[in-house]
């Protein structure tokens, strides 16, 4: 049994009938598919750039060192004051009073009544510690990728920028520094060392009184 396939076209009409139909399927195809796109395109590149519109920032931290000497891990907590390009301030209050204060090239320690002062210039891998952090918080691409192998995972609503370092000596150092966060926040910064040791640091940002009343 056979059919004349002529016989089942469609009339000159149908494609102007049917062309409502094939926009809204186009549509709903791309309502669908949009976020898989979106999610695909996200990349290094849009990462830094969203970074980088943070001028300035205002957070709280509590990081957790993990020693092969220690018994059990040391846990500290305080603030951290970010003002773009290159100038950050660690304030550690618990368990002991500790501030840190890198301010271009030059790094400040104050520990009660101690204070040691250095140029990052003259001490290249911590040099290149303190970039990756700072480099990040700029959105400097150009400053991370000096020193260290990037690779980005997840998406714009949770994702992690993991540095692997480049230089040999550095690599002496640190084995990864993973960073993580939600858009243009940074959430956490954990650091594996060559040796096995580790710290994560949790940050929260710290809502201005007046904007939280809000």
């Amino acid at each position: 049994m056979s059919f004349a396939f002529h016989a089942f076209r469609p009339a000159p009409c149908c494609p102007v009938f049917f062309r409502p139909v094939l926009m809204a399927c186009t549509l709903c195809w791309s309502l669908v598919y949009a976020p898989v796109i979106q999610a695909a395109e996200w990349n290094i590149d849009q990462l830094m750039h969203g970074l980088a519109q943070i001028k300035s920032g205002h957070v709280s931290f509590v990081e957790t060192k993990t020693m092969a000497i220690l018994d059990r891990p040391l846990v500290a907590s305080g603030d951290m004051i970010y003002t773009a390009p290159d100038k950050l301030e660690k304030r550690t209050l618990k368990p002991k009073p500790e501030t840190m204060q890198i301010n271009g090239n030059q790094l400040l320690v104050e520990k009660g009544k101690q204070k040691h002062q250095v140029q990052l210039q003259d001490f290249p891998e911590l040099a290149a510690f303190i970039d990756s952090i700072r480099g990040t918080l700029a959105g400097d691409r150009k400053a991370l990728e000096r020193n260290y192998l990037l690779s980005l995972e997840g998406s714009e609503a949770s994702w992690t920028l993991q540095l692997i370092p480049t230089n040999s000596k550095m690599k002496q150092v640190v084995a990864q520094i993973r960073i993580s966060g939600v858009r243009d926040e940074v959430r956490s910064i954990s650091i594996t060392q060559a040796d096995g040791d580790s710290s994560r640091m949790l940050i929260e940002k710290i809502v201005p009184p007046k904007l939280a009343a809000q």
